[in-house]
């Protein structure tokens, strides 16, 4: 063996070498993280937490919900009341996510599994950015990787999955807090409409006195008096038209599903959407309070307002604001007045014109202008066999 060949095989060697200790160098890495806290000092930090933003195709955060106060508030829906369940579901999992596995640290194929720059458009991915007591910590939360997420840290190569999975949403009206109205029919006392168009009609509870209960039967130790009877709550129809006959008293209550759990689907400033044409609806209720919801529909969306002079924790909510509802709880709520009208009997079915006499079975068909044949002389009778 010559010099050459020498100097050969030792490169060869080292080479080998080389590859494999990092080989073991990266299967000790992976085993060294797994299992790892992805924040480690979060746990502990938790409760510190005053801000939570999201981005996704911008720099600019599309959510940020911060405390302000003692109140967890959506920043970009004019500081509305957050999902705060929502906001800790979120939290816990980002402190309980452990590294199952570490991925690429390639920037060439970042994109592969959602873990790109997420401010630009089109990326994967999105970005959380948290602001504790401890400092800021941001994440790159990329695609779904079986039950959990792959995620990239912020100014670090290396990517990772980790588990639970970590699930959010970027869009503001996902985030607030979508409670508004749970009122209960049993304690309306009427209900005033005021239609866009058409004229106004009100529902209103009234109280009959009891009938008297006839007996024959004097009252005995053995069998005492009958107790008198309860008074009769009904509701009836104030602004039927003329010659109209309303519903009975269960068709006119308001049921108890229209005013009760009623949900926002989004919020916007009222100067943001067109109330023009309102219709409105006013509950008054037992203990003299009065709710006024004004309605209007734009586009395919249908938006209320909310005034309750009584309520102060309902006004600060809704003062100066208009909230999205679902179109099915709109129709409850700003219910025409035919909904409440006996419906009118169908039109009566009119006697059918009489048609052409049919032909006699055999019969040739007539030509249009064509004179009928006279009737053909009968045959005479045949002549008996001899």
């Amino acid at each position: 063996m010559n010099r050459q060949q020498l100097v050969a095989l030792l490169i060869t060697a080292l080479v080998a070498i080389s590859a494999a200790l990092y080989v073991s160098t990266q299967r000790n890495a992976a085993r060294e993280v797994h299992g790892l806290p992805l924040f480690p000092s979060l746990a502990s930090d938790l409760n510190t937490v005053t801000s939570l933003s999201v981005l996704k195709g911008s720099a600019t955060p599309s959510v940020t919900v911060h405390k302000q106060g003692d109140e967890w508030t959506v920043a970009e829906r004019a500081n509305y009341p957050a999902d705060v369940a929502k906001l800790r579901r979120l939290l816990l999992s980002l402190s309980d996510a452990k590294i199952l596995e570490q991925k690429t640290s390639d920037p060439a194929n970042y994109s592969i599994i959602g873990v790109e720059d997420p401010t630009k458009p089109g990326a994967t991915g999105a970005q959380i950015e948290l602001i504790a007591k401890a400092g800021k910590q941001d994440l790159i939360v990329g695609k779904p990787a079986e039950q959990g997420s792959f995620v990239r840290r912020v100014g670090e190569k290396s990517s990772y999955v980790v588990e639970p999975a970590i699930s959010f949403e970027a869009e503001p009206r996902y985030w607030i807090d979508t409670r508004l109205l749970d009122l209960s029919a049993d304690k309306i006392q009427s209900i005033q409409f005021k239609p866009d168009t058409g004229p106004a009609f009100t529902v209103r509870r009234v109280t009959e006195p009891p009938k008297p209960v006839e007996t024959t039967m004097p009252a005995t130790p053995a069998m005492p008096a009958m107790p008198a009877a309860s008074p009769i709550s009904k509701f009836v129809l104030e602004g039927a038209p003329s010659g109209r006959q309303a519903l009975d008293s269960n068709g006119l209550a308001p049921s108890p599903s229209t005013f009760s759990n009623l949900n926002d689907d989004d919020v916007a400033p009222v100067g943001d959407i067109d109330f023009s044409k309102p219709s409105t609806v006013t509950l008054s209720f037992a203990d003299g309070s009065v709710i006024t919801l004004t309605g209007a529909a734009v586009g395919e969306k249908r938006w209320i307002q909310v005034a309750a002079s009584k309520d102060a924790s309902l006004s600060a909510k809704a003062n100066g604001r208009a909230f999205e509802i679902a179109n099915y709880r709109y129709d409850q709520i700003f219910k025409p007045l035919e909904q409440l009208l006996v419906p009118k009997p169908a039109p009566s079915a009119k006697p059918a014109a009489p048609g052409p006499k049919s032909a006699a079975p055999g019969a040739k068909p007539v030509a249009p202008g064509a004179k009928s044949p006279p009737p053909s002389a009968k045959k005479p009778a045949a002549a008996p066999e001899p």
